[in-house]
């Protein structure tokens, strides 16, 4: 989305955050982005006023603020870049969730579209694969936390090139 690639990383903050506090109370104020965000009214003003010049959000002083059409799909675009690499974080690369939380916030700003988009294929394919599946997944986590494997990879790979392994018996 071109409009998304023209806001500073702050300022994805902010359309993020009154997304979620409208799915809360239906509207926003500044009151409450600038508590969710600890940052001051002032910040909170400068960045309302910045989002309106684009078109994203409803805003007048002292007013509720809402979201535009183009706001909600942007904002909507953002949470999605964020929950993907939290996903992938915590599902595949067995990162503890607040580790995970604080990386994808900070990696949702700077990482491409396409980039995200394929590591979410990458999930729905590691879910599917014969090869791989919950097992795989499961597997890495626990190399993580061991620092090595418990399995005889061999024994696993010969079973996976003879069809006998337990992720593909039910096909």
């Amino acid at each position: 989305m071109a409009e998304t690639q023209q806001l500073s990383a702050s300022l994805e903050d902010y359309i993020e955050t009154i997304y979620h506090i409208i799915t809360e109370k239906q509207v926003a104020r500044g009151k409450d982005i600038s508590a969710r965000l600890s940052v001051s009214g002032a910040s909170v003003t400068e960045a309302l006023r910045a989002l309106s010049r684009r078109g994203l959000i409803n805003y007048a002083p002292y007013e509720v603020i809402t979201l535009t059409d183009e706001g909600r799909l942007v904002a909507e675009d953002v949470i999605h870049r964020h929950n993907s690499l939290k996903q992938f974080f915590t599902d595949v690369l067995a990162i503890e969730e607040a580790l995970a939380e604080e990386g994808a916030c900070k990696i949702e700003h700077t990482a491409p579209p396409e980039i995200i988009n394929r590591m979410v294929e990458f999930i729905k394919f590691l879910e599917v694969c014969p090869r791989g599946g919950d097992e795989l997944i499961n597997g890495f986590a626990s190399f993580c936390q061991r620092g090595g494997t418990t399995a005889n990879c061999a024994n696993c790979i010969s079973q996976c090139m003879d069809g006998n392994n337990p992720s593909t018996r039910n096909e």
